[in-house]
């Protein structure tokens, strides 16, 4: 995997995070909150239709995980699109460190709630950025567009 299609392959996880943040944030009205109670209930395996959305608490935090789920992804965008081609080093270095630093705490609150399915989720999402990060060459691109 070459830089570029490293870049390339980033700019998808982050159109991609910035979907599933977007479904989770559906789960914030009662209307709009399946995609969102499916998600739950297959991260709660087995999968049972026992996890809801159904209270104000867990509305809000819908809305504010698919929120900062929805930043996260424009931001990896942005440091992709526009800062790699400027500053590869730091660009990598923001990449991994700031998944790094998501994927320990999402998949530590995974875990003591007891979602195991998430923190191998997880796992998948980290790998799937770290790892084509870790490939850019601090001089290498050139263009990312």
């Amino acid at each position: 995997m070459t830089s570029t299609s490293s870049a390339s392959w980033l700019k998808l996880m982050s159109l991609f995070i910035v979907a599933l943040g977007l479904l989770v944030a559906l789960g914030a009205h009662p209307s709009t909150a399946w995609p969102a109670t499916l998600l739950t209930d297959v991260v709660f395996w087995p999968f049972d239709d026992m996890q809801r959305l159904d209270s104000q608490a867990a509305r809000l935090l819908a809305a504010i995980g698919g929120g900062v789920m929805v930043g996260w992804g424009v931001m990896l965008w942005l440091v992709i699109d526009r800062l790699l081609p400027a500053n590869p080093a730091l660009a990598r270095l923001l990449l991994i460190e700031s998944t790094l630093a998501w994927f320990l705490v999402d998949s530590t609150g995974s875990f003591v709630s007891g979602a195991i399915v998430n923190v191998m989720l997880n796992t998948v999402l980290m790998l799937a950025i770290v790892l084509p990060a870790w490939r850019i060459e601090p001089d290498a691109i050139t263009s990312t567009s």
